[in-house]
């Protein structure tokens, strides 16, 4: 029986079909061979990066924090977890703990504040808005170690400047750089590079739906009561991501502190700023090296505790538009 052909077609002979669809298929079979590779190659970079220079030196520290190797000998011995026991029944440990908590209690929230008090003056279309966000923008964009030695240069007690600028209204020069200013100054430097944070804040308050706002108004709320009950619940993710990022640098405090360590009586690391970051390098530098890396495990592992326990909390606070299984 002949088959009907639709007049103007052109139909397919049995060879062209099975060369088409050889084609079909071989480009198919060839995706499927190479999709995978492709990926790994592209990836590759960062997989080696992880590899060679944050999970090899992670075990190479948690194995060294096993030993008693002093960062010099070739001769080590296997202790267990000596170092860990030394590093809980040692007083000036809780000491670092205790003034590096007490430090990112102050700097977060009040970093993510001010930043956000920021974020709301300047999240106006004025003329020359962009020159004052730059301004304010600038001090974190200066390395934290250029920073904390200008910081220490303006808070010296014989030639600072603000102990100038303090003389003119007839006050003593205050030593800043000592007990208990000591702490006082390390907050000064921290709140002084508040830019990051309000640059976060701002582009999270320039996202929201200006319609839900528009529509409080016409219901008669208050600028207070817009912010707080529409735009703060909004922006909530991302002051969760300020919460966390935050602490993670917190609790990682060094340089700051230690540019601030020289005392009026000395070289030393005043109290009120012997922060958990100035307890490992001490370490370090009395060549305990395997006792140091045991106190970088127990930063890491308090890190993650402290992140897991805001990602928790956070869950009952944060305003997410899709809902989270």
């Amino acid at each position: 029986m002949a088959h009907l052909i639709t007049p103007g077609a052109s139909p397919l002979t049995q060879r062209e079909k099975h060369i088409h669809t050889g084609n079909v298929s071989k480009h198919h079979r060839k995706w499927k061979r190479y999709s995978s590779r492709t990926f790994y190659l592209f990836a590759s970079p960062w997989i080696l990066g992880f590899l060679l220079l944050t999970l090899f030196p992670m075990i190479y520290a948690l194995l060294l924090s096993l030993t008693n190797w002093d960062g010099l000998s070739l001769r080590w011995k296997w202790i267990g977890l000596k170092n860990y026991i030394t590093a809980i029944h040692d007083p000036m440990t809780w000491l670092a703990i205790e003034r590096t908590f007490l430090y990112t209690l102050i700097a977060v929230p009040g970093s993510i504040a001010l930043g956000m008090i920021l974020a709301l003056l300047l999240n106006r279309q004025l003329p020359g808005i962009a020159i004052f966000r730059t301004i304010f923008y600038l001090p974190a964009v200066v390395p934290v170690v250029a920073s904390a030695i200008t910081w220490r240069l303006i808070l010296d007690r014989d030639y600072g400047s603000l102990n100038a600028f303090l003389g003119f209204f007839h006050i003593s020069s205050i030593t800043w750089l000592d007990d208990p200013w000591a702490f006082f100054s390390l907050l000064m430097l921290t709140f002084w590079g508040v830019g990051s944070s309000m640059i976060i804040s701002l582009a999270g308050l320039q996202n929201l739906p200006q319609e839900l706002q528009e529509a409080a108004r016409l219901e008669g709320a208050s600028t207070l009561q817009t912010f707080f009950r529409i735009s703060l619940p909004l922006i909530s993710p991302v002051l969760l991501f300020e919460a966390i990022t935050g602490v993670i640098f917190a609790l990682q405090v060094l340089y700051q502190s230690y540019a601030l360590s020289v005392t009026q009586n000395g070289i030393g690391v005043a109290t009120s700023i012997y922060v958990y970051g100035i307890h490992v390098l001490n370490a370090f530098v009395n060549n305990e090296v395997a006792y140091a890396a045991a106190l970088l495990w127990i930063l890491f592992l308090v890190i993650l505790v402290v992140t897991l326990i805001l990602l928790r909390v956070g869950s009952f606070w944060v305003y997410y538009e899709v809902e989270r299984d």
